[in-house]
């Protein structure tokens, strides 16, 4: 038995923030589902690095310009993570049938530029939902004020949405009833609902990145080593604080009677997902986000160097709960430090869309330019 075995016995379920080409036919990512991996997500700055970063797409590249020479890079873009996505739905597909549903996940991400248009982003979702034809898909939708309505959308058509980029407690709120209503339509219509997932994917590490910054520009202003301590001292509390009430919420939204009637369908609840949950500071432990916030019905989904920190070191224990009020104190304390924690929470989810429209961009250039190549080569073949 491995860590990840020890967390799943404590409710959570371990997923892989990462996928390439790589790794599935190198058969990495069978090794970790034998290893207790119980699913995978993915994002665009994701799929950048592994398309920009090796030749393993070159083949379908060529395939896809020889076979249409007017394919545009964004087609590409879709065709090369589509096929990624599909592969990795495969192997995880045991999974997905041994937990009756529950887990065995891959999650794809619909194009950042579409984050604030909702019809797009509902068209986007229905198209790879029936290109990659798998039932343990999700397909992730931005929580932008134009997603909720595409969430509870989707939700209704009976497909699996990881939402993503949640940030705020409020935020939260607003995804959980949105999934909720997409239930309940279904249930209204006589639709069956059991077989309809979805995560609410909360960021955590960016929120300490953001605040100790702030919090380190306050030190830096004030005179005094008194106040420059009390600002130290407040430093690293933020998002796992934050992350706990949203749990808080979470347990509010899915025993309370709304959601309770629904069981009765045997609707799923909407797990809380914790992304981002690297340690992005040095002088924080690598294991701060996993081991603070391991707790029922939750769902962690690491990059590579946590998930090997995980196997070498992990010690579980249910930890999602301990010190709830402390961490709604050290929330009431960041406020009263000056810390505005609902700019914070909005620039945070701003930021996360902008940083994925930046790597797709990216790599629409880095593909267009491969087009032009593979197009050249096979015209002077």
């Amino acid at each position: 038995m491995t860590p990840l075995h020890q967390i799943a016995q404590l409710g959570q379920s371990i997923w892989m923030d990462n996928i390439s080409r790589g790794m599935i036919k190198r058969g990495e990512l069978r090794k970790m589902v034998d290893q207790g991996l119980l699913g995978v997500t993915s994002n665009p700055t994701i799929f950048e690095k592994a398309i920009s970063g090796s030749d393993d797409y070159d083949d379908q590249i060529r395939e896809l310009v020889e076979k249409n020479p007017d394919i545009d890079a964004g087609e590409i873009i879709q065709e090369l993570m589509i096929e990624d996505i599909r592969m990795a739905c495969d192997i995880l597909k045991p999974v997905y049938e041994k937990t009756g549903g529950a887990d065995g996940f891959v999650s794809i991400e619909v194009t950042p530029r579409k984050a604030h248009d909702t019809e797009a982003t509902i068209e986007e979702v229905r198209y790879v939902w029936d290109r990659i034809n798998r039932p343990n898909l999700m397909v992730k939708i931005p929580t932008t004020d134009e997603g909720l309505p595409a969430i509870e959308q989707m939700i209704y058509e009976g497909k699996n949405i990881n939402v993503t980029l949640i940030f705020a407690v409020e935020r939260y709120k607003q995804v959980a009833d949105a999934y909720i209503s997409g239930i309940e339509k279904r249930v209204h219509e006589g639709k069956p609902v059991d077989h309809v997932s979805s995560v609410a994917s909360v960021f955590v590490s960016r929120i300490d990145t953001l605040v100790d910054t702030l919090l380190d520009q306050k030190i830096k202003e004030v005179p005094e080593d008194l106040e420059k301590e009390q600002y130290k001292n407040l430093m690293g509390i933020a998002a796992v604080a934050n992350t706990k009430l949203v749990y808080q919420a979470y347990k509010e939204k899915f025993t309370g009677q709304r959601f309770v009637r629904l069981t009765e369908k045997k609707a799923k609840v909407q797990r809380p997902l914790w992304g981002s949950t690297s340690a992005k500071n040095p002088d924080y432990d690598d294991l701060k986000y996993v081991a603070s916030l391991i707790g029922p019905d939750t769902v962690n989904t690491v990059p590579p160097n946590t998930y090997e920190a995980i196997l070498e070191k992990a010690r579980p224990d249910k930890t999602i709960e301990k010190n709830v009020e402390t961490a709604r104190e050290q929330i009431e304390e960041l406020k009263k430090a000056g810390i505005d924690t609902d700019w914070v929470m909005k620039k945070l989810e701003d930021d996360g869309v902008a940083a994925f429209e930046k790597s797709f961009d990216g790599l629409y250039k880095k593909l267009k330019d491969k087009k032009k190549e593979f197009t050249a080569s096979s015209v002077n073949s």
